[in-house]
């Protein structure tokens, strides 16, 4: 009889010891960007962080440099279940729920300062929370990705410079905004193959914030980059709905707060580095130009609230963004 309870005593040991490994959930985040990009660093921060907070019940392991399929792959993998999470530009976020992909109309912002009262602002939230009921996944916070530029292998200053040029833009169609107002040939690439493509001459350049521009080595197979501005671009930190209804509100509470500390902690690396890359760049021999940034806003201003060119917002919204930032008297 002893023998007997000694024994079921240590099985039930055994079993206690074996439920905090068994309680735990595995999650998947998958992204397109480097290893050595803030996004990147950050999500692993997130990881820690949320295990941490939530007594190691959740492991998150991160999937970089479009591990698990590039921008449009993992976005349609949130709705198979195949992924849990993901870092994806508001123009792919915007396939499901095209408001949202707003934020990419070229020259839509003024400045960093406006893109970060849109951020803040009570249109931005609406917006999120249409892109949540339109997919039943979760948009947990916005990431600042940079103001896009110009890169090629020719000087270009104004936007009749663009012309007829190949011009590899991402796999979302808002990106054919930019390109159809300077007269580019859009060549859609996926992210992890414009380095081939401009090495082999397959598109003439491309367009990306400076760290992205660095951090993927674009600058060593193009000679010119354009401070073109034209897009202040954003990543959204989406979990996938499935994820969502499993969790309880104090873990969701905790999955927010973490992710948008992640996001305040990447927006704040990316605009650090943007400030100072452009004399970086040009210590690598490249040449780095200021172009007439009116000219190409006044090219793209006639695209803005135009359907056939991608405008998938209402006028209402359109002029909520504009006059956000503004001083009334």
């Amino acid at each position: 009889m002893n023998r007997f309870i000694v024994a079921a005593a240590v099985a039930a040991f055994g079993l206690s010891a074996a439920l905090p490994a068994e309680a735990q959930t595995r999650l998947r985040f998958a992204h397109v960007y480097e290893v050595n990009e803030p996004y990147h660093t950050e999500a692993l921060w997130a990881a820690e962080e949320i295990a941490k907070r939530t007594d190691n019940r959740y492991r998150i392991e991160i999937f970089p440099a479009s591990a698990l399929g590039n921008e449009p792959a993992i976005n349609e993998a949130l709705t198979l279940g195949t992924i849990d999470m993901i870092y994806t530009g508001t123009a792919f976020a915007g396939n499901r729920f095209r408001p949202l992909a707003i934020s990419n109309a070229p020259y839509v912002f003024r400045d960093y300062d406006h893109w970060l009262a849109y951020r803040q602002s009570d249109l931005f939230k609406e917006l999120a929370a249409g892109y949540d009921r339109a997919t039943g996944h979760r948009i947990l916070a916005m990431t600042y990705y940079g103001a896009r530029h110009v890169t090629s292998n020719k000087p270009i200053m104004r936007p009749e410079d663009m012309r007829g040029m190949k011009l590899r833009v991402p796999q979302a169609p808002l990106y054919l905004m930019f390109a159809r107002a300077v007269g580019a040939n859009a060549t859609p690439i996926a992210f992890h193959e414009v380095y081939l493509a401009l090495q082999n001459g397959t598109v003439d350049g491309q367009e990306n914030p400076l760290p992205t521009i660095q951090a993927k080595k674009f600058y060593e197979v193009q000679s010119h980059i354009a401070l073109t501005g034209h897009i202040y671009e954003s990543l959204v930190t989406i979990a996938a709905g499935q994820l969502w209804r499993r969790l309880n509100a104090a873990d969701r509470a905790v999955f927010e707060e973490v992710w948008r500390e992640a996001a305040n902690r990447a927006t704040f690396a990316i605009r650090t580095a943007e400030v100072t890359l452009p004399d970086w760049f040009r210590a690598q021999g490249k040449t780095v130009t200021e172009p007439d940034r009116a000219a190409f806003r006044a090219a793209a201003l006639p695209l803005h609230n135009d359907q056939a060119a991608g405008a998938g917002w209402t006028r209402e919204q359109y002029d909520r963004l504009q006059a956000l930032g503004t001083r009334t008297n």
